[in-house]
């Protein structure tokens, strides 16, 4: 059995997958909706993953057998919460693969993401810095402002919502650091919690909108994703941008 690069186009896509670019050396980014898994953990989650295959969790790639019986694979490069949207990478090619996820250890990816927030941010700009302490319970990560590593974002206020006596604000988030739930516990933590967020929001408020706006998704988007590769010999800019969901921009 023979195996070579996939094309996008013979890509099994999953449930409402769109393909954002395609960048030379076979880097894809996709656009991710909420509750499409960035990988399955078990056969039966393949249906509403990324790509509806077999997944390697050791070697951290899908696998498949196409039309013709050649065997393919595309390597996931980063991951997305399941309830976070928007852009999520992955790569045909092996090597380049490796020499991207280099690029993420390194914090040589620059990541900015939308989210949309009860309450009225203070700042026009910002930078958040906090400390967040990080801890598994029950196979579940959980993060706490106040203690343990530093962790910083800048924050831009891109729209707010005045009309109405239920405060909201889109707001643009560029971690500079890549902390677990970071931006989420940073939101929590000055009374901005992010809209729909089970496990660190404002769990009133999100009964509230979702009964009269009928959202009922964590609000938080992956927009825009941008670095530079080498590849045969020269530089390549790469930069992939998701739209704000329309669900989200409609609420200021």
């Amino acid at each position: 059995m023979t195996t070579t690069p996939a094309t996008a186009l013979e890509l099994p896509l999953g449930p409402g997958i769109d393909i954002l670019t395609q960048a030379p050396g076979g880097l894809l980014a996709f656009d991710k909706p909420a509750g499409v898994l960035s990988h399955p953990n078990m056969k039966s989650e393949q249906p509403r993953a990324l790509l509806t295959c077999d997944y390697s969790i050791e070697g951290e790639f899908y696998h498949w057998i196409d039309a013709t019986g050649v065997s393919r694979h595309l390597w996931l490069l980063n991951r997305l919460d399941s309830h976070t949207s928007g852009v999520i990478l992955g790569c045909v090619e092996g090597e380049l693969a490796k020499r991207i996820r280099l690029l993420f250890r390194q914090k040589h990816i620059h990541k900015s993401y939308h989210a949309l927030v009860f309450g009225k941010p203070s700042k026009a700009s910002d930078v958040w810095r906090d400390r967040l302490a990080i801890e598994k319970r029950g196979g579940q990560v959980r993060a706490k402002a106040g203690e343990g590593i530093p962790s910083e974002s800048e924050v831009k206020v891109l729209r707010q919502r005045r009309d109405s006596a239920t405060a909201l604000a889109l707001i643009e988030l560029t971690p500079r650091t890549g902390r677990s739930h970071q931006l989420r516990v940073q939101c929590a933590h000055r009374r901005l919690p992010i809209v729909g967020d089970a496990t660190y929001g404002d769990f009133g408020a999100n009964r509230a909108l979702a009964k009269v706006s009928g959202i009922k998704r964590l609000c938080l988007h992956s927009h825009a994703t941008r670095f530079d590769y080498e590849h045969e010999g020269r530089v390549v800019h790469f930069s992939a941008v998701a739209p704000t969901p329309p669900e989200m921009l409609g609420l200021v």
